[in-house]
């Protein structure tokens, strides 16, 4: 047992002097070897990355991370059971790998659920800008330029779609994969709308217009009353705390009198 022990602990310093001179790269091994844990990237991983980093995120950097953490985890406790290497233990080794590995992928998909009804109210706004701009321009321009000054969550998804349009693609596709990747409250329907809007011809633009501004007006209402009933919650919530803490200190205050008088 004291030979392994010591096997181990010589390896680990063998392997920290390769890595901190230079003679082992770890980066540069993770770089060659993530193509062939590529299989292995969820189809929305882009998306979530996208989601809460920006557009500009490096996905492949971020990818090749999650794999040098799973390897590391993995090849720690591959040296941790070295002197009892069994079949259970290197599969318990592996399945502490995955679960490593899906651990940056699980947080982005917490951070995207609990944002999803930030996206969800800020969605009736942008919508209310494009259809100023849809005023002046085409929908397809419209949309272009709505981009600079759109939330930053819906960049990323407005780039693709105009790229798609602007490519030729003259279906409503391109605004059902916008819609999809927003899964919120009226997208698809929205998206619709939009689509329809940017085939009229100018003679009946004003008044599918109309009808555009009419359901993005009623969006906006439903978004204002959601916020009005949020608050109010929170009020109902903050109020029942102080009622509860209130009254616990009354009674404690209450129980202490009587516990004093008894004594007396």
């Amino acid at each position: 047992m004291l030979n392994n022990m010591m096997f181990i602990v010589i390896t680990i310093i063998v392997i920290f002097i390769c890595f901190y001179s230079g003679a082992a790269d770890s980066h540069k091994f993770i770089e060659e070897t993530e193509p062939y844990f590529r299989f292995l990237m969820e189809d929305d991983y882009k998306f979530l990355l996208e989601v809460k980093y920006g557009s500009q995120v490096d996905v492949k950097k971020m990818f090749g991370r999650r794999i040098q953490n799973a390897l590391a985890a993995i090849v720690a406790l591959f040296f941790f059971f070295l002197s009892d290497l069994s079949f259970i233990t290197i599969l318990f080794s592996l399945i502490v790998g995955f679960l490593v590995f899906k651990l940056q992928y699980t947080q982005l998909n917490r951070y995207y659920k609990a944002n999803l009804h930030h996206i969800n109210l800020m969605l009736p706004y942008y919508l209310k800008s494009l259809e100023i701009l849809i005023q002046h321009y085409t929908v397809p321009v419209a949309l272009r330029r709505s981009i600079d000054t759109a939330p930053d969550i819906f960049k990323a998804g407005l780039q693709r779609l105009v790229e798609k349009i602007e490519a030729g693609d003259s279906s409503v596709q391109p605004y059902m994969d916008f819609a999809t990747e927003y899964p919120v409250r009226d997208s698809m329907r929205m998206m619709r709308l939009l689509y329809r809007l940017g085939l009229g011809s100018q003679e009946n633009k004003q008044e599918q217009l109309m009808m555009f501004s009419r359901t993005v007006s009623t969006l906006q209402n439903k978004s204002r009353e959601q916020k009005y009933k949020e608050r109010l919650e929170k009020m109902e919530q903050k109020t029942m705390v102080m009622l509860f803490v209130t009254g616990g200190g009354i009674m404690l205050f209450m129980l202490m009198s009587m516990m004093m008088m008894m004594n007396l």
